[in-house]
């Protein structure tokens, strides 16, 4: 794992080249590198930050440069054993025993028909000295990122935004599609960029530089091909051995020179997954949370922290409490910097923290559950999309008695907050709409009316495309099965949108790299092959992979109640960031250029004081928007708070 960064006919693309990489200094603590080559009428410049974790020798270094082929490479291949195998049974002989040159050799032989063959995560630039060539290339399912600018003939590329902020002196404007997109989801989707000039690789794609200044671009994987053909192979009768599928992902996930540990909510995925990894790793470590008990008592939350002790004294594993209790006035500028994007998820916070603290341990590696949510309609949002199907037949007069008497209860009190209230109202929310816009508004912030209400009237068309953008990817399908089309949105929107970014981001920022075995193309071809009405059974969401777990788990961890990878923001709005909020409502930037509309967030305010609508994720988003928009309008780039 690690930064990387170049520039392509670029002017000045050393000392660009140079910046870039020093503003990834994080990603890599245990090494740096440049590489320098004519290309036409100019250079190409590649640079590296190295986090050291398989081959900790020099001959690991990047970029790695061999044979004239240069590569900065950022990413673990899980299969790197068998293609190491295969290149040298047709002659290859390798210096080390890095992926690094797994991947370089491979992509002598192969070139880009080598990247479906390639299993694990990862984003890279590759340059041919013999034809000029630059190649960007980033992962399948869109685990690690690639952002790039283009200018003219000339390219640069990071592994994060905020390098190619830095390097054009705030000269970037903010695109307001994706602050529109961000108020709505609380993220901004892969399919767009905070800056207008600069772009994210898409998952499964590659792009071509050449010295004459045509770009090509070409997709080697599509996760809309694998769910169609996992249809087939479900309606054919095949069965996928979910169990082996994930045992054999989580043990490739092991692979490493330095110490690896998980991350441990308690949950079904990542006890699973601890179980697995111990199975491998006797002995392994794990790091959980708990929040302050006064913060979990007036969110309602469930005490994960039981489970997790559970599950570790079962299987010998050495657990890690981590109390979380952030001063979050000190650490909101931090993390709305590290997370490049506005992105208002407070779990963000928990994965900076545990990494850090694993960090301090000496743990440079950590597994995550990241993704079986997504993949096995995990959700509350897909078993609530189930139900609305059938609250639909109550006869309209009952339904609108129940939403009335639904529409009175408070939400929270002085003292405390309702979870089944909230549940309720924001199931109530929904669950008479078309599926598209009943799925779409399951998950984000706003029904179209009151985005309309929050947003400058002259961004009403932005609204409409950002809405008609999740339309479109929601029914670029022929799935006729209901759950499927689910984790199919989820795994091309919200899956690399939110989760897989904060979790980059976040585990980056303390020199840590976390790795997602649910997260793996084998598994993902597994989950497509499972039909929906084995995925959600009843009421019991992710009902699949809980019949996988169980030859590992004690029933009573896979089938207790979901757990929260979240935060007591309720508790934080109304207490630490209480102020704050204030501030930002009344006399923020957003509010004084016009972006945000004041009274809309003033009504909003006094809703979520009295009790009777749950806007603390709203306003957390808020207040991470208005300080992401501070550093982006300052004018001198992207600077560390």
């Amino acid at each position: 794992m690690c930064g990387i960064a170049g520039t392509y006919l670029w002017p000045d693309g050393k000392a660009v080249t140079d910046r870039l990489t020093d503003t990834l200094a994080h990603r890599g603590p245990d090494g740096a590198g440049r590489y320098d080559h004519p290309v036409g009428d100019g250079e190409v410049h590649l640079g590296h930050r190295r986090l050291a974790i398989i081959d900790l020798s020099g001959t690991g270094a990047q970029p790695m440069v061999s044979g004239g082929l240069a590569l900065t490479y950022n990413g673990e291949l899980y299969n790197a054993p068998e293609l190491r195998a295969e290149l040298a049974a047709a002659g290859v002989r390798f210096r080390g025993t890095s992926d690094t040159e797994v991947l370089l050799e491979a992509w002598r032989r192969w070139g880009t028909d080598c990247l479906p063959r390639l299993r694990g995560m990862f984003a890279f630039g590759i340059f041919d000295e013999r034809t000029g060539d630059l190649v960007l290339a980033r992962d399948q399912l869109g685990v690690k990122p690639l952002f790039l600018l283009r200018r003219g003939t000339g390219l640069m590329f990071a592994s994060e935004l905020k390098a190619l902020a830095a390097v054009t002196g705030g000269t970037l404007e903010v695109d307001h599609g994706a602050l529109v997109a961000s108020l709505l989801y609380y993220w901004v989707p892969d399919t767009r960029c905070a800056f207008r000039e600069a772009e994210k690789l898409p998952p499964g794609s590659w792009l071509r530089c050449r010295a004459d200044g045509r770009v090509e671009r070409g997709r080697y994987w599509n996760l809309k091909d694998v769910a169609a053909e996992g249809q087939e192979r479900a309606r054919s009768g095949e069965r996928p051995d979910l169990a082996a599928v994930v045992e054999e992902s989580t043990r490739r996930h092991l692979l490493s020179d330095v110490p690896v540990a998980t991350f441990l909510s308690g949950g079904l995925d990542s006890s699973y997954l601890t179980a697995l990894a111990a199975r491998h790793r006797p002995g392994i470590s794990a790091y959980t949370i708990g929040f302050r008990a006064e913060d979990a008592k007036f969110e309602a939350m469930p005490d994960d922290l039981r489970y997790a002790r559970q599950v570790a004294q079962r299987f010998g594993v050495d657990l890690h409490e981590i109390e979380i209790a952030p001063d979050v006035l000190e650490l909101l500028p931090r993390m709305t910097y590290d997370l490049d994007e506005p992105i208002g998820d407070p779990a963000a916070i928990n994965t900076f923290l545990i990494c850090s603290a694993a960090r301090e341990a000496g743990v440079k590696v950590m597994l995550s559950g990241m993704g079986a949510d997504e993949l096995f309609a995990g959700y509350r949002k897909h078993l609530a999309n189930q139900l609305a199907l059938r609250y639909q037949r109550i006869p309209r007069p009952l339904r609108r008695g129940v939403f009335a008497a639904v529409d009175r209860l408070p939400v929270a009190t002085a003292r405390r907050g309702y979870r089944s209230v909230r549940f309720a109202k924001r199931f109530l929310s929904f669950a008479e709409l078309p599926e598209e816009t009943a799925f779409r508004r399951s998950y984000t912030m706003y029904d179209q009316a009151e985005l309309l209400a929050l947003v400058d009237p002259e961004l009403a068309g932005t609204v409409e495309d950002v809405l008609t953008e999740h339309a479109d990817i929601y029914h670029d399908n022929d799935l006729d099965d209901f759950v499927n089309r689910m984790c199919l949105g989820d795994a091309r929107m919200f899956l690399p949108g939110l989760n897989l970014a904060y979790t980059d981001r976040s585990s980056m920022a303390a020199s840590t790299e976390v790795r997602v075995p649910y997260v793996d193309v084998d598994v993902v071809e597994a989950a497509f092959a499972v039909p929906g009405d084995r995925k959600i059974v009843g009421r019991q969401g992710k009902a699949v992979l809980k019949e996988a777990a169980t030859s590992v788990l004690p029933r009573e961890i896979v089938y207790r109640p979901k757990g929260l990878f979240s935060a007591p923001l309720r508790a934080w709005m109304s207490r630490d960031l209480a102020p704050l909020v204030r501030e930002v409502v009344h006399d923020g930037l957003l509010v004084n250029s016009g972006i945000l509309r004041r009274d809309a967030l003033v009504r909003m305010v006094a809703e979520d004081a009295a009790g009777q609508r749950d806007f603390s994720k709203h306003l957390w988003h808020v207040l991470t928007l208005e300080h992401w928009y501070r550093g982006a309008t300052s004018g001198s780039g992207r600077t560390a708070p």
